[in-house]
């Protein structure tokens, strides 16, 4: 009798567990309980989404998204969620682009927030709550609904009624025609309208604690044709190529000594590297035909370059009227982008008037035609100020090469002789330090969101 009653509750344990995980009438599973088959981790380390005991696992490191296979328009979502300690943060993203926006590890989207109770930072119920607020991020647009954040654009949760860590809630977000509705734990609590985009990808966020994902259903309803215009990026094609942790898949100077960093998403460089060759951050992979995007920043500008030229349209430098090239002091830092192993085929980072995207090498080589010299100088300069992130989306193809930065064309396309049919790409370092003090221009840099798609040859 006494094996009898050690066992008997283990035997209900598995029909305890099915009847939780039951999926509602009409649904399809999005988690399959045992791996990420059809989730996309987009700019995350790979042990930042797990599985463990028929549970998505979220590390929270570094911040980021896992995104699901496909764009929905109208749907339901039913999901649980937990905490594992008190004023642990995490959120599903709704209708998202394929990549974080610019400068940021997250996506345009409007954010359904998971946010356990123990978070308490200055401004709680003016500008944020705890679980339940939807509002924008990065560019995206809605109209908060019901009790309205005082501060900000939020649409506010009717009642808190979630559990704390490290006990579950149950979501229910209804996406239709532009309109989000939440449900927690039973009841609808929150409503916001008019969103754009209003169809894209639904996500998972991770930020910083750790986090459970189980039981994640969803049911389309009929689709609404949205127009183009409100629907996500879904930038088809592009993989990352920084994990956000480290430097797998590039190669660290030798001899570097931790002057490139990756932590937290982001890649730092402080222009002091010890390596005593080449000091350029490469990958290890080589490519010929591809878009690249990558956002940059200058940290600060601390040199005064009195060399600073004034570029005209054809690539020349502008004269006084003694015929020679007029030269600008004024705050300066410098790095770029190299292409296809090249450190003469770069696209340049730096704050002179000519703005960056300028191809210094191409543009200066006396050896090639006007036209090309021409080509390799921006059309105009799209750079944000220093300490501002900026996006690069940069196009290599059969030897053209063509620029957008903060979606403005600086280089329109340019085919370049004599252009490296196939190498790595690679972050320039640039910058000497004598005696405490900057005696040439430093690449006092960070780059995040590094992303490629490969193009048919």
């Amino acid at each position: 009798m006494k094996r009898f009653l050690l066992l008997a509750p283990l035997a209900l344990a598995p029909l305890s567990a099915v009847l939780a995980n039951e999926m509602p009438t009409g649904f399809s599973p999005m988690f399959n309980g045992h791996d990420l088959s059809g989730w996309t981790p987009v700019n995350v380390a790979p042990n930042t989404f797990t599985v463990r005991d028929g549970m998505v696992v979220i590390s929270g490191v570094p911040t980021g998204y896992m995104r699901s296979p496909k764009m929905y328009e109208n749907f339901i979502l039913e999901c649980d969620w937990r905490h594992l300690k008190s004023g642990g943060n995490s959120g599903v993203f709704v209708w998202g682009d394929g990549i974080p926006a610019m400068g940021t590890g997250y996506t345009r989207g409007i954010e359904v927030q998971v946010l356990d109770n123990g978070f308490n930072i200055p401004g709680k119920n003016e500008w944020y709550t705890t679980h339940g607020d939807l509002f924008s991020i990065w560019g995206a647009s809605m109209t908060p609904f019901g009790r309205i954040a005082q501060k900000g654009s939020r649409s506010f949760p009717s009642e808190e009624r979630s559990n704390s860590a490290p006990e579950w809630n149950h979501y229910r977000i209804t996406g239709n025609r532009g309109e989000l509705r939440l449900e927690v734990n039973g009841k609808e609590v929150t409503v916001a309208k008019d969103c754009v985009p209003r169809k894209g990808f639904l996500a998972l966020e991770s930020e910083g604690s750790e986090c459970h994902f189980k039981n994640v259903f969803i049911k389309e309803l009929p689709a609404s044709d949205t127009p183009e215009e409100q629907t996500a990026n879904p930038y088809d094609g592009f993989v990352s190529l920084f994990n956000g942790v480290n430097f797998d898949g590039w190669k660290v100077p030798e001899g570097d000594n931790d002057h490139w960093k990756a932590a937290g998403g982001i890649i730092d460089y402080d222009a002091l590297s010890e390596a005593r060759g080449e000091k350029h951050l490469w990958t290890q992979k080589e490519y010929s035909n591809y878009t690249l995007i990558a956002d940059w920043r200058i940290k600060e500008a601390p040199f005064q370059n009195p060399n600073i030229r004034q570029i005209l349209p054809d690539g020349s430098d502008a004269l006084d009227p003694e015929g020679k090239p007029i030269a600008l002091t004024m705050p300066d830092a410098d790095s770029g982008i190299l292409l296809n192993g090249s450190e003469k085929h770069q696209v340049n980072i730096w704050c002179w008037p000519v703005g960056s995207g300028e191809m210094y090498g191409v543009r200066r080589d006396k050896n090639n035609p006007p036209e090309v010299r021409a080509g390799a100088t921006p059309l105009e300069k799209a750079d944000n100020p220093v300490g501002k992130w900026n996006r690069f989306e940069i196009t290599v193809l059969h030897g053209k090469v063509s620029v957008k930065l903060n979606n403005k064309v600086v280089l329109a396309g340019v085919s370049i002789p004599g252009f490296p049919e196939k190498g790595p790409i690679g972050f320039q370092h640039h910058g000497s330090r004598k005696d405490g003090q900057w005696s040439s221009s430093p690449s006092l840099m960070q780059y995040r969101n590094i992303f490629i798609k490969e193009l048919q040859p």
